[in-house]
């Protein structure tokens, strides 16, 4: 398998763009049906060793759960009775994936109501009335969850370094990218007049990291870092590599890192690693959060094994 495959933005920008609607439909069944957690860590998704999962859902007597199987390219329903149910993603629209999902969870007497409509994207158009977005490229589906693994790969083990409050390595399908959260351990004062989505997942000061594939604004996959709020400096911060760059982004910065760049890279994993550590010191210098009291290289914080 090769490490972190090549994936231009404009090469599956159509096939993005359907899976993305996908994704927010079954994404928006899991928020209406799983328990509120922090930081709305309970809404995204988590990886398989063959795609995308909600994670079960529901009450202790009617679970269910919903796959993408990114490997057979179909979504799966199972319920906690044992009941399965599965149709194709190829051939597709939006409209008839969005069909075919809430007959399953029709049949399975699974009750739930989503706004069914897209989350921050280009239009509005109801899911159940989209049949302009209906292209899937199979090899291109399967070549994004080959590089959402390996990239939360590298993100666990970036992970591993810190022993403070930490967000789980997840795929949030409203904006499409797979990150990891780390929390400084000072709440925020956040404006009333903030979104809910706002207010909640920025309550404390975070130092993130992560990846996405490109938007319209940036029509190229990237890894990033911000800090959120962004203290005052962030952006005069040195990155590493020298080829990592601050970008203004609604009004703050994002470390940058372009994907093409790390394929370039002699060492990509060890290049991510490094621009990633460069990112939270700059955050953390800046917000005055105790990096060295928070660390646990490698994953330990056995004060016998940390001193040998």
């Amino acid at each position: 398998m090769q490490l972190f495959p090549a994936m231009p933005y404009e090469d599956w920008l159509e096939t993005k763009d359907t899976m993305h609607r996908f994704t927010q439909i079954v994404g928006k069944v899991r928020l209406a049906a799983s328990p509120r957690r922090n930081h709305w860590w309970n809404v995204p998704f988590h990886l398989t060793g063959r795609g995308l999962t909600t994670r079960p859902m529901g009450g202790p007597t009617d679970q269910f759960c919903i796959d993408f199987d990114l490997v057979r390219h179909r979504l799966v329903v199972d319920r906690g009775d044992g009941r399965s149910a599965e149709f194709a993603l190829v051939g597709q629209s939006v409209a008839s994936f969005h069909a075919s999902l809430f007959e399953i969870l029709d049949d399975f007497g699974i009750d739930v109501e989503i706004q069914a409509v897209p989350f921050d994207l280009t239009d509005r158009t109801p899911f159940a009335e989209d049949t302009k977005h209906a292209a899937y490229d199979a090899a291109l589906v399967n070549r994004y969850w080959v590089i959402l693994s390996q990239v939360a790969s590298v993100l666990e083990r970036y992970a591993a370094d810190f022993c403070g409050k930490t967000s789980p390595v997840h795929h949030f399908w409203h904006t499409f990218d797979l990150a990891v959260t780390r929390f400084t351990g000072k709440t925020v004062e956040v404006s009333p007049e903030a979104d809910p989505v706002t207010r909640e997942a920025y309550s404390q000061e975070v130092i993130s990291a992560g990846f996405w594939f490109g938007d319209e604004e940036r029509p190229w996959p990237a890894f990033y870092s911000y800090t959120a709020p962004e203290p005052a400096g962030l952006d005069r911060e040195p990155l590493w590599p020298d080829w990592a760059v601050w970008m203004p982004s609604r009004g703050s910065h994002l470390a940058v890192l372009k994907y093409d760049d790390v394929r370039a890279a002699d060492d990509p994993i060890a290049t991510v690693l490094g621009f990633l550590e460069s990112a939270y010191k700059a955050g953390a210098r800046q917000t005055g959060c105790d990096a060295a009291g928070l660390a646990s290289i490698d994953g330990v914080t056995d004060p016998y094994l940390r001193h040998r």
